[in-house]
């Protein structure tokens, strides 16, 4: 059987009822109505893992085609359904995914992890901030948080605390592991709210904030990564300390682990051929993503951000560092652009056929009728919108569901439109650090059994608070200066 009966009866039963069974609202039309039973069937399915995300983005585009939801043209309809492929930032996040495969196939992104650990690594705070550079370093060019976090950080993270014989299975993970794990962890948060291209939902987010201001507010990859540079940064320096304290590693000083990053360097011999290039690669993509040659030589000279992916991409295959076999196999690229397209696609009519200012208006209301500013009505759209994520497990699924509808009712009660979206986006990272299946990298990392489910729960709550309070007022401050409201 292709999927799970159980969570596949509940997304069908929870489509048909709101198809069927709940009268359309005044001022929505039935279109509008019937496509949101689909997507409300569709989010569920994902939530549920009835089938693979993929797989369940495959049947929503079926469905958005066969029952004409949003043309009563067959053609129309499979165009419409289909529309969401010629998007540049679904391509941008898909090949961005495929050239972070360099950097675990040259070792690069390895080397960094232990390069740091070599020169901090004498206590058990320097691995901990060591850990976290390697993620920030990798973030730019890394859209899979799951590749970063738990395939690139992770495994370097678990030999260190391996060499310090701290160990789950042992009953000594306290020693220095459970420390180092939450680290990981959130630091591949953290990192995430930094670059569009650090984590899948970004760019959603970016296409939603466009959509429901009529494309006047259009966040550039620079912009962005301006934006969330210092409130990110001053998170991540304050992180490894409060989980130092939250709970404190057994050992606190840790002369060998320089000797054994060291001595792992070494067994890694001198930089390939392979990590030269990508290196390079790496460092033309930032350049060029953060407009520095249009900086220099004026709008002539801009590339656009899906364009310098596709440059990357087409430079490590030209060079041989990628095959086009690597390419192929790199099911997580081609896994994202197939949902990402299917639920932008849904998403996009939702918001065309009305359902979206409807849902916002319906919102707006309910909290002007609490006679609050718009401060404490986005206040409270925000909070809603971040610790509603206990209930998910996907962040795409996530933005999707909720995002367009909450940043459109807090532009209604009076937000500042890119104040309100910048706060909106960090949020769509804070989110993330909550439980162990926010994220793609929770369950890889909280699978390793360094940290108990209430740990994790109770360092999630605690850093998401400490978190939204710096990105709520240093943040803020910081957008202020940039002139960004």
């Amino acid at each position: 059987m292709g999927f799970k009966p159980i969570p596949t009866a509940v997304a069908v039963i929870l489509a048909l009822l709101i198809w069927y069974a709940i009268p359309v609202p005044e001022g929505v039309t039935s279109d509008a109505w019937h496509l949101l039973a689909l997507f409300v069937g569709v989010v569920a399915a994902i939530i549920g893992k009835a089938m693979p995300i993929g797989a369940v983005a495959m049947l929503a585009i079926t469905l958005v085609a066969v029952t004409g939801v949003t043309s009563d043209s067959p053609a129309q309809a499979a165009k419409d359904a289909l529309s969401s492929f010629n998007s540049p930032l679904i391509w941008m996040i898909g090949v961005a995914i495929m050239i972070s495969r360099g950097l675990l196939k040259t070792g690069l992104g390895v080397r960094f992890g232990y390069m740091f650990i070599a020169v901090w690594g004498k206590r058990t705070l320097g691995i901990g901030y060591s850990l976290a550079i390697s993620d920030l370093l990798l973030a730019p060019v890394t859209p899979s948080n799951t590749a970063r976090g738990g395939a690139i950080v992770h495994p370097v993270m678990r030999a260190i605390a391996g060499s310090f014989d701290s160990d789950p299975e042992k009953g000594t993970e306290g020693k220095i592991g459970k420390y180092l794990a939450l680290v990981n962890y959130h630091a591949n948060i953290i990192c995430c709210s930094m670059f569009i291209t650090a984590t899948a939902p970004n760019p959603l987010v970016v296409d939603l904030i466009s959509k429901a201001t009529g494309a006047q507010i259009s966040i550039s990859w620079g912009m962005w990564a301006t934006a969330m540079l210092l409130p990110a940064l001053v998170a991540l320096v304050l992180m490894p300390i409060i989980l130092y304290y939250l709970y404190p590693p057994e050992i606190k000083h840790t002369p060998n682990a320089t000797g054994f990053a060291k001595e792992r360097l070494k067994e890694m011999g001198p930089m390939s051929r392979g990590e030269w290039i990508m290196l390079a690669i790496f460092g033309l993509l930032l350049l060029l993503w953060a407009g520095i040659p249009a900086m220099i030589f004026g709008p002539a000279a801009a590339v656009d951000a899906t364009t310098t992916a596709f440059i990357g991409l087409s430079l490590l295959l030209l060079t041989g560092v990628l095959t086009w076999d690597d390419v192929l196999k790199e099911k997580s690229a081609w896994d994202t652009i197939t949902w990402f397209a299917a639920l932008v696609m849904m998403a996009t009519f939702l918001n065309k056929l009305g359902l979206i200012a409807w849902f916002s208006g319906v919102l707006e209301s309910s909290i002007s009728g609490l006679g609050l500013s718009w401060v404490f009505g986005c206040a409270l759209l925000l909070l809603a919108y971040l610790y509603s994520h206990y209930m998910f497990a996907s962040g795409t699924a996530h933005v999707t569901a909720m995002f367009g509808a909450f940043y459109a009712a807090g532009l209604a009660l009076g937000a500042p439109p890119l104040l309100y979206a910048l706060m909106m986006a960090a949020a769509t990272s804070i989110m993330m650090s909550l439980t162990h299946y926010a994220s793609g990298s929770s369950p890889v990392i909280y699978g390793s059994g360094y940290v108990s489910m209430n740990e994790w729960w109770k360092a999630g709550f605690i850093m998401s608070v400490i978190e939204l309070v710096i990105f709520s007022t240093i943040g803020a401050a910081w957008w202020k200066v940039l002139g960004y409201w």
